[in-house]
């Protein structure tokens, strides 16, 4: 088999998504689409890419796994979920809103939602 098959890397991704402190690259591999998230201290999704859509919450299903630094989910019955690196987490399609914590970059894997995540 050739790497091709084998091996994709978030470096040379099919598609890139920026936003103010947000950049999110996307990977389609093997039928399936992954995303590789980096927000930078400050970031919060209703501010920076909801805000340039006209929306206030986010609704796409996400499935991810935190790599570095820390967030909050706050959804829109007032209930948050705090998120650490090595974290897995699931947020089902209901509105939700997230914010980066601290002062360190936040980075996910994004299993589930990528192909819809900030588009």
């Amino acid at each position: 088999m050739r790497n091709a098959e084998l091996l994709r890397r978030f470096d040379q991704q099919d598609e890139l998504r920026e936003y103010e402190k947000m950049r999110f690259e996307i990977v389609n591999f093997h039928g399936q689409t992954y995303g590789r998230a980096t927000y930078e201290p400050g970031w919060q999704w209703s501010r920076h890419v909801g805000s340039k859509r006209g929306e206030r919450w986010c609704s796409v299903e996400h499935l991810y796994c935190v790599i570095q630094g820390a967030a909050v989910t706050t959804f829109s019955d007032g209930s948050q979920t705090e998120i650490r690196a090595g974290s897995l987490h699931y947020i089902p399609p209901v509105p939700h809103d997230s914010r980066v914590l601290g002062s360190e970059p936040y980075v996910s894997l994004h299993l589930l939602g990528a192909e819809q995540y900030a588009k």
